[in-house]
């Protein structure tokens, strides 16, 4: 019996793209979705045509999905279709003639400076949890990390001495990142008697749990949900409206670049494959700086 064609794509991304988890688990929803909607139009993988694509993407606008999600579903069948071709499971890919979905283009938001400042000053107390959240919200700004790389974090992972962390990006990607001195400092607070040592249960759970860096109520593993959780609390408190984790990230190439840092530098620093996707914020960092020369300049102040 023949191989399912979307299972071989599937190993074929986890064995020789090297993709994450994460990236897997999408692509598998998206594809599953896609083939189970060709079976309402009568066709399958092997016979969709052109016409039919076309209408998918028809159908994926009536439900209302917002257009970056549609693209990203469109791109999984893209790639899943030039795949059957470089496999000679079809001789043609009518996805290739098919016009990709357009998702207006949005910048990046970053915290003003003064903001994060009031951000990491909102953290009060000396029990474990504000020690854990303390050094949490300080390491997402130093680091520029991704969340799932936050939570993936092994204590083996973090050079205390040379203020050095490991983190693996998507793709398992590995990629060395300094920290700074304040997020030293609130790391070892955390790692201190009153900090992780306490949140830390008589018997662990798993050997995953009792090496990872950043703990939850039951001494398990942080979950991202609890890391956006924390840093939104965070937020509220010190009035940021829907802060996340991501926000933080773009908060810290934002301000290393308004700061002077090369653009190549902080491509490394957050883990990105191209620089052009790290020169989007230039654009951010051009309108920081003229927002602070409308202000400062008197001859650029607008009368009232």
């Amino acid at each position: 019996m023949a191989s399912d064609p979307l299972d071989t794509f599937m190993t074929w991304m986890r064995v020789e793209q090297g993709r994450s988890r994460n990236t897997l688990s999408a692509y598998k929803l998206d594809l599953t979705s896609y083939v189970a909607w060709l079976t309402t139009q009568n066709t399958t993988i092997l016979t969709v045509t052109v016409q039919h694509l076309e209408r998918f993407v028809g159908y994926l606008r009536s439900t209302g999905r917002a257009p970056k999600s549609i693209a990203r579903q469109f791109a999984a069948v893209r790639m899943f279709h030039r795949y059957l071709t470089q496999e000679e499971i079809r001789t043609d890919n009518p996805a290739a003639l098919v016009d990709g979905v357009k998702v207006p283009s949005s910048l990046p938001k970053a915290l003003a400076e003064e903001d994060v400042a009031r951000l990491l000053s909102s953290v009060t107390g000396v029990d474990s949890f504000a020690r854990r959240d303390r050094a949490l919200l300080e390491f997402f700004y130093a680091t520029g990390a991704r969340v799932a790389e936050v939570c993936g974090l092994s204590m083996s992972d973090i050079d205390m001495q040379d203020s050095l962390v490991r983190l693996f990006g998507k793709g398992s990607k590995e990629r060395i990142v300094p920290f700074g001195r304040l997020c030293h400092e609130a790391l070892t607070d955390y790692f201190d008697l009153g900090g992780r040592p306490t949140l830390a249960p008589e018997q662990w759970a798993t050997r995953k749990d009792q090496d990872a860096v950043f703990l939850g109520v039951h001494g398990t593993r942080l979950s991202r949900q609890a890391a956006y959780n924390i840093v939104r609390k965070y937020g509220e408190i010190a009035k940021i409206k829907d802060l996340s984790p991501h926000a933080l990230r773009h908060s810290c190439a934002t301000h290393m670049l308004v700061h002077g840092a090369d653009l190549r530098v902080v491509q490394e620093l957050l883990g990105h494959a191209s620089v052009s996707t790290t020169q989007i914020y230039t654009k951010v960092e051009n309108e920081i700086l003229y927002q602070m020369y409308r202000e400062a300049h008197p001859r650029a102040r607008i009368s009232r």
